[in-house]
């Protein structure tokens, strides 16, 4: 594609992409994305897949053992304040039709 006078190439900060803009029309014209250097090769995808599989069964793991004790640590909290409420002395609470 030719390039016009009212074209500017620019380079992207982020993705450094080659962007093309054109003034007159204030817009991006095209742009091309550069190859990645960290692209994955093709035959590492099943290495790939397996390290995502067990990084999942990891997380899983560690969602099914904390779920196994938050029963027990309700349970305790619960007994706590279950005696903190036994120890606290039971009163009336004050009603304003009280203190006229």
């Amino acid at each position: 594609m030719a390039k016009l006078k009212s074209e500017i190439e620019l380079t992207c900060p982020c993705c450094q992409a080659m962007l093309v803009v054109d003034t007159n029309l204030g817009r991006i014209v095209s742009h091309h994305v550069p190859e990645r250097a960290d692209k994955p090769e093709l035959n590492q995808a099943q290495r790939i897949l397996a390290a995502e599989e067990a990084r999942r069964d990891a997380l899983f793991e560690q969602s099914v053992e904390s779920e196994k004790t938050r029963g027990d640590a309700l349970a305790r909290r619960f007994e706590e304040a279950l005696k903190q409420a036994r120890q606290e002395p039971v009163s009336r609470p004050a009603r304003d039709f009280d203190l006229d």
